[in-house]
């Protein structure tokens, strides 16, 4: 487990517990690629993205530095799964028609990673990062979740975690035809589900590993409180800058 790994001691909550991307962002993807023959899911995590793209490729690569993650990965036919850092791949040059990064480029050597992407990548190929920021809720529950994430976890988030805000705009991106594009997707969740998306952050991980405690639980009452039975309506805003890699 690297340094920065702090996803593997939760693998199995961030499978379920992690949001998927919406359809018209995969559509945006697809329009104008050259060829769907190879794509590679960089930091695959528990294989979403990877499975969205598998029924649009012959065959995707995905990569992910956790073993543990991988083991929670969705299975297709034509995914390959590998442990392997995102900056040194064993993937021969000119490969992929197109490359995905999701929620995962601000933890990696940026240069390292842009100069594999130039490698590994065909003349032309489609180079795409996204992320997605502190989830929206109603008002009387949104200062109590700003608090908790701004405040309370502050010290427990690595500092890689502030390029979200800024949704990438401090990490270079040395590529043609740069896009930026914005999505919303939209839950339904209960008190319950939203608490256990919380325990999924690195920072409460990180938190409960130096403390023994659940920081959630210095939340959870006012929370149940606030949201009452049934479910509520979740954001989560999401990012997307694409480029083209020309060589």
């Amino acid at each position: 487990m690297s340094p920065l790994d702090r996803f593997s001691t939760q693998a199995a909550q961030y499978a379920q517990y992690r949001i998927d991307y919406p359809q018209e962002l995969y559509t945006d993807l697809l329009t104008g690629l050259k060829s769907r023959q190879r794509a590679w899911d960089c930091a695959t995590g528990n294989g979403q993205v990877a499975a969205a793209l598998a029924e649009q490729f012959a065959h995707v690569e995905a990569t992910d530095s956790s073993a543990a993650q991988l083991a929670k990965a969705v299975l297709r036919p034509n995914i390959t799964y590998q442990v392997a850092a995102a900056e040194a791949t064993t993937f021969a040059d000119n490969t992929f028609d197109l490359i995905t990064v999701g929620q995962a480029v601000h933890w990696f050597d940026f240069d390292r990673f842009n100069a594999e992407v130039q490698r590994v990548a065909r003349p032309g190929a489609t180079i795409a990062e996204w992320g997605y920021q502190l989830a929206q809720l109603q008002a009387d529950l949104n200062p109590v979740l700003a608090h908790f994430y701004a405040d309370t976890m502050r010290p427990y988030w690595d500092d890689n975690r502030w390029h979200i805000d800024d949704q990438y705009a401090r990490i270079p991106f040395p590529f043609a035809q740069v896009q930026h594009r914005t999505y919303h997707v939209r839950r339904n969740w209960t008190a319950a589900w939203f608490l256990d998306y919380l325990r999924t952050w690195s920072s409460v991980v990180k938190y409960t590993q130096q403390h023994g405690t659940d920081p959630v639980l210095l939340i959870e009452e006012e929370v149940v409180r606030r949201w009452g039975e049934g479910e509520r309506e979740v954001i989560f805003p999401v990012f997307l800058r694409q480029g083209i890699i020309e060589k």
